[in-house]
């Protein structure tokens, strides 16, 4: 099994604080706290699952990914220094700055910056409460959902993912831009069918997208009809893919980068499943602007 369990946290380097906060809980529906001095987003009994900070990037600023156990934590460590990563031990003061119990540091292939942790901050004495009439998102073992990252080297890339963190190859789309085709790579730490995906195309932002998956089909339409009634673009419309089967669709954020919003997806058990190819996004919807059907 792989050490790495889930995608514990995402840290978001954005220019507009004020515009996200205002976006990521009168929309998205995610709570807002101030947690030393930071401010914080929580979706679930964590203490927090997102952080903005201010930087005029505009994108993803680090990755935390989350081990059961502090020998778990030994295990990432050791599989990344055998392929060759460098790998940074935080000190009590960084691992408290996370509210984790311990933490080290390390950068994937395309400089994203990579953190593995265990021992998260539960709160359950201190539920959390979404500012929108939701019925809340699918956590847990699934960790906060999963990200689309740009690739340089896609294959250098998948020795990072699935040799150094563990991650397993869930399938692959083959997708037409232009005069090319470009294969999108998708894998898995736990259930939910992927947490990452790998894109390898020259983009000017690292982050493509994360996903949220709400536990309610209703959720999802009203937040969509709200994105149009707050003129908030809908970068994709309403779909179901081909791979995971996400009933979703796709907001543009303050940032630039996409917000996936869905519900329904299936869950992977390793024992049965078999990596597939696809040559379609989607089984129907999703539908861009100027994008061809």
């Amino acid at each position: 099994m792989s050490a790495i369990k889930s995608l514990g946290y995402l840290g978001l380097g954005v220019k507009d604080l004020a515009a996200w906060e205002t976006f990521a809980t009168e929309v998205l529906g995610l709570q807002s706290v101030t947690e030393n001095g930071r401010r914080v987003l929580r979706m679930d009994e964590y203490a927090w699952r997102f952080a903005l900070e201010q930087d005029d990037a505009d994108d993803v600023a680090y990755a935390g990914w989350e081990v059961a156990d502090a020998q778990g934590l030994r295990e990432v460590a050791e599989r990344l220094s055998a392929i060759g990563v460098q790998v940074q031990t935080a000190n009590a003061d960084e691992a408290a700055a996370r509210q984790v119990s311990e933490l080290i540091r390390f950068s994937d292939p395309n400089g994203l910056k990579c953190e593995a942790f265990c021992g998260p901050t539960i709160e359950f004495e201190n539920p959390f409460r979404s500012p929108r009439a939701i019925s809340g998102f699918v956590t847990g073992q699934q960790g906060l959902g999963h990200i689309v990252v740009t690739a340089a080297d896609l294959q250098k890339s998948l020795r990072f993912y699935c040799d150094g963190l563990g991650f397993r190859m869930s399938d692959t789309i083959d997708l037409k831009f232009g005069g090319m085709t470009v294969t999108l790579a998708f894998m898995h730490c736990n259930a939910r069918h992927h947490t990452v995906a790998l894109l390898p195309l020259p983009l000017p932002k690292r982050l493509l997208h994360f996903m949220l998956q709400l536990r309610s089909i209703d959720d999802v339409g009203a937040t969509m009809y709200l994105v149009q009634d707050r003129k908030i673009e809908i970068a994709a419309t309403l779909g179901r893919h081909t791979n995971d089967h996400m009933l979703s669709f796709y907001m543009r954020t303050p940032s630039g980068f996409e917000v996936e919003y869905g519900w329904g997806g299936r869950e992977i058990d390793d024992a049965t499943w078999h990596v597939q190819k696809h040559h379609a996004p989607s089984i129907w919807g999703h539908r861009r602007m100027g994008m061809p059907r």
